[in-house]
């Protein structure tokens, strides 16, 4: 067995306990690798423990932990820094608990606040910089810490319950979905359910860029003079919360 071969069955017996791996290893390596394989998984678990307190107390420390194995076993690490893995594990929620959709959503948002906060930095656009601007052909930017999500349930009460330490609402479902944006503002993660006409809104212009683009979209919807009065508004907003940081 050369280098190679010898590594790759190693990462076998360390993330999948392959049976074949194990015994091409051998059992004297085995016995010598065993304390690893163990360190592997107890650091991939302690990983998403301190990424989602709260998805862990909201459904308990046993639920928990047999959630974490199931996305620890189809799921190894990819990327070179562990930071990066605790992104999937909302689907795995989503998955396990498919009718109880506040785990994920409370998952997302646990991830995005961590997720925004190491974002990159960007400046909010100056205001005297709208003066020259010329709306027909504009392309706004927003800050790259941006992220937004659809919300089916009353995930982000709940979260904001635990997280003061109080009790949480029971789970429900939204009679409408909704969005929820999270963003950094200088050095605070902001984050703010909004209805659900303004998060396809806002993903309409991540998408397109064009503000007037913006304005044909929300005049298809409401019609010409509340659809140019929502895009006014819409971006004012998102001005004044800083998420806009260039026009192109």
């Amino acid at each position: 067995m050369n280098l190679a071969q010898w590594q790759r069955q190693l990462r076998d017996w360390l993330v999948n306990a392959s049976q074949e791996a194990a015994t091409n290893l051998g059992a004297a390596a085995r016995s010598g690798l065993s304390v690893y394989q163990n360190n592997y998984r107890e650091q991939l678990l302690g990983c998403l423990e301190e990424a989602f307190p709260l998805v862990r107390a909201w459904i308990g420390e046993e639920t928990f932990f047999t959630a974490a194995v199931s996305h620890i076993d189809q799921y190894p690490p990819r990327a070179w820094t562990l930071d990066a893995y605790p992104q999937g594990f909302g689907a795995t929620l989503a998955t396990l608990f498919p009718d109880n959709p506040e785990v994920h959503e409370l998952a997302w948002i646990e991830w995005a606040l961590d997720d925004s906060f190491v974002a990159a930095d960007a400046g909010p656009l100056p205001m005297a910089a709208l003066e020259k601007v010329d709306w027909e052909t504009a392309c706004l930017r927003f800050t790259p810490s941006l992220r937004s999500h659809v919300l089916t349930s009353n995930a982000e009460p709940i979260w904001s319950a635990l997280s003061d330490g109080l009790s949480p609402p029971a789970p429900e479902r939204l009679a409408e979905a909704a969005g929820l944006l999270v963003w950094r503002r200088q050095l605070i993660v902001r984050l703010r359910p909004v209805d659900a006409l303004e998060h396809q809104a806002l993903l309409h212009l991540r998408e397109d860029g064009r503000f007037a683009g913006l304005c044909e979209w929300l005049v298809e919807r409401l019609g010409e003079t509340a659809g140019i009065a929502k895009a006014g508004a819409l971006l004012a907003s998102w001005l004044a919360a800083e998420m806009i940081v260039g026009v192109d």
